[in-house]
């Protein structure tokens, strides 16, 4: 068992009373940057403006009262579909300062999952981003009783009205509240007031790889823990510049707001993911957050650029990236076995030169003053985490779930260890099942499944250990590796046990194409893999190789491809056990996508789909086949 430092005796009842708490003590110091248009009114352009906690807490104060006018009580649902954007921030808030529950629902789930969404937690309002998100929200009113109101942030927009639904912009139920206040001026702070700790807070639905979408019923203690858990780890500090692009209806979002609500520091949101490496140059943020795939698309994209470049480029990247993993690497070890950091002289004048020559670049291109970002929801291949911190970019893996609020493990700042996920946070305790299963116990563990008694019984024992459903250890100095998916682990017809996670980690590592793979080999006589490839990436290959002018799917198919992914496969096989490799692969003709219910919102890769969807090329790779 390993459990990290205990946490303060007190902590906040609620994130409710924190943020209170946080626009008393610090009213004038920036809490949030956003981008709106520019005040030259020129087309398409646009600038980054401020909120002071003060300005934040007005905004919040007139949402609050607006949604108490509405007649929401203790608990009862609201929604919010939407994409990342300080709106939704000051929605939650809202919603929790009036004892409402905030339910979050993707802007990506299709009409018919929001529809089971709504109507499963009884939702009784619903934020949305704009009137395409008011349409599918409303698009099935007739299994949707509760539902009496939708409050649209778009304010350039005409609003249509729904029948049985009071429609208003955000500007209408802020004004709203603002009336109400003047009857009720201290109607907030009372609100809040009476909040109490196992009050519901939230119901995220888990996006998972397989069923329909659970409700983890999360209160207001699960927050208040986070958001004291990530300061006592320092995690985050009060001067911080965090920048937010993660979905907000992922719980990853939601806890990092908490935690910078304690802490008091600024954070720039915009969740358009194609401005990303623009926003990153102009917020120079100090910390931020963000999924493996991600690092793995930076690090291809880089990969692939220097290959594109050739010649004595692509030697010195090829020369500056195993410079960075070595010293990463040694670094590391020299550390977990004295205390010290340290390597040999040579390579440290060897990672000098491609300081200047190589890692000054990529620093440069997240800002220049990163401290550290957290990555997780899933597995960063470890070769790639070596290579950024030997650049400087400090990737922090951490680990947690929907059913835990978020990260509950988390490696820290000052001395991670690539491959593992961390330590527990301060009020956490992992336990290491028989099985190799991992369990877990704290303040941020769900109170359950909404309506969902059974399935909760399934996971949450009487004493509050969570099982996980991942393979894992702990070492001697408290870093906890995850190994596998308990779920994904498979034997072969050969009686062979096979972690694919740790396969397609090595792929990733070695081949700079590669978008997604997925080995398959449950009770089949041996392993084979689905590639996907990184179109930004293969298609500049493609055009210096012949076969300019051809279509992404034609160069995915063309021989000249096979041979080159099967040059990588074969790589990775070199150093796996004879009923591990891969004995046959096939290159699909599109990446993988949400779209398709492939991917979850969070990335996540949902295997039992994707081995349906792709059913007649897995058999096509079997066909005739003879032990192996």
């Amino acid at each position: 068992m390993s459990s990290a430092q205990s946490l303060p005796e007190s902590r906040p009842v609620s994130v409710a009373h924190l943020f209170l708490s946080r626009v008393e003590a610090t009213p004038d110091r920036e809490a949030y940057r956003y981008p709106a248009p520019a005040d030259d009114g020129a087309s398409g352009t646009e600038q980054w403006r401020s909120l002071t906690w003060a300005q934040t807490a007005e905004r919040v104060r007139a949402i609050t009262a607006g949604l108490l006018a509405l007649g929401l009580q203790p608990e009862e649902r609201v929604a919010i579909s939407s994409s990342t954007r300080v709106e939704w921030i000051l929605a939650d808030l809202g919603a929790m300062c009036a004892g409402a529950a905030t339910t979050a629902v993707y802007p990506s789930t299709n009409g018919e999952e929001t529809a089971y969404i709504l109507s499963d937690s009884g939702s009784r309002a619903i934020f949305v981003e704009n009137v395409a998100q008011l349409a599918k929200a409303v698009a099935h009113t007739e299994r949707l009783p509760e539902l009496a109101h939708a409050i649209v942030f778009d304010p350039q927009e005409d609003i249509p009205q729904v029948e049985g639904v009071e429609v208003l912009s955000i500007a209408e139920l802020e004004k709203r509240g603002l009336a109400y206040l003047e009857e009720h001026p201290d109607a907030v702070e009372k609100t809040v007031r009476a909040i109490g700790r196992e009050q519901l807070a939230t119901l995220i639905y888990t996006s998972g790889t397989t069923g329909r979408p659970k409700g983890v019923r999360l209160v207001h203690d699960c927050w208040s823990y986070q958001a004291v858990a990530q300061e006592a780890a320092g995690l985050l500090r009060s001067d911080d510049v965090q920048f937010l692009w993660l979905p907000l209806s992922h719980v990853f979002g939601k806890a990092l707001i908490s935690g910078q609500i304690k802490t008091g520091h600024v954070m720039a949101v915009d969740g358009r993911v194609d401005r990303i490496i623009t926003n990153l140059r102009t917020v120079r943020p100090t910390l931020m957050a963000a999924a493996p795939r991600i690092f793995e698309k930076v690090y291809n994209g880089i990969a692939g650029r220097a290959r594109a470049e050739g010649g004595a480029r692509y030697r010195i990247f090829l020369w500056a990236a195993k410079v960075a993993r070595d010293y990463a690497r040694t670094g590391q070890e020299s550390a977990a076995a004295t205390g010290r950091r340290r390597v040999p002289l040579s390579l440290a004048a060897q990672h000098a030169v491609a300081d200047r020559l190589v890692y000054g670049k990529i620093r440069a291109a997240f800002g220049g003053n990163l401290r550290g970002s957290v990555s997780g929801s899933a597995a960063l291949a470890p070769d790639i985490g070596y290579f950024f911190s030997g650049a400087g970019v400090h990737v922090l893996e951490g680990y947690g779930l929907t059913e835990t609020s978020a990260g509950c493990i988390v490696n820290p700042a000052e001395d991670y260890r690539v491959g593992t996920v961390g330590k527990p946070l301060p009020g956490t305790e992992v336990r290491i099942a028989e099985d190799g299963e991992i369990l877990l116990r704290g303040p941020g563990v769900m109170r359950g499944y909404h309506n969902l008694p059974d399935k909760t019984a399934e996971v949450l024992e009487g004493d509050g250990w969570l099982h996980t459903g991942d393979i894992g250890e702990v070492d001697d100095d408290g870093f906890v590796r995850i190994t596998d998916r308990k779920k994904d682990v498979f034997k072969t017809s050969g009686g062979k046990y096979v972690a694919p996670t740790e396969i397609e980690g090595r792929f990733k590592a070695i081949c700079p194409f590669v978008s997604t793979i997925l080995v398959i080999g449950d009770g089949r006589n041996f392993c084979s893999a689905l590639i996907t490839l990184d179109e930004t990436v293969i298609m500049p290959w493609a055009a210096s190789h012949g076969l300019g002018g051809r279509s992404y799917a034609e160069v995915v198919s063309s021989p000249q491809v096979h041979e080159l992914i099967d040059g990588f496969v074969q790589r990775v096989n070199s150093g796996l056990q004879r009923w591990h490799t891969i004995k046959k692969f096939s290159v699909l003709s599109r990446d993988l996508d949400v779209e398709h219910g492939e991917l979850t919102p969070s990335l996540k890769v949902k295997r039992p789909v994707v081995e349906r969807e792709h059913a007649e090329v897995i058999e096509g790779m079997y066909e005739g086949s003879r032990e192996a």
